[in-house]
């Protein structure tokens, strides 16, 4: 189990708020770029 204060972080694009890591995103964390589905469909 990951300690929640060592998670990794990253900014979303579309609204420059810091998302962190979450465990649906544990194989393709590279690859996600947006914080939620809204940001992701108004890039």
């Amino acid at each position: 189990m990951r300690n929640q204060h060592n998670l990794p972080t990253k900014v979303c694009p579309v609204c420059n708020r810091e998302f962190t890591w979450r465990k649906k995103w544990e194989k393709n964390w590279e690859t996600v770029k947006y914080c939620s589905k809204k940001c992701s469909a108004n890039k």
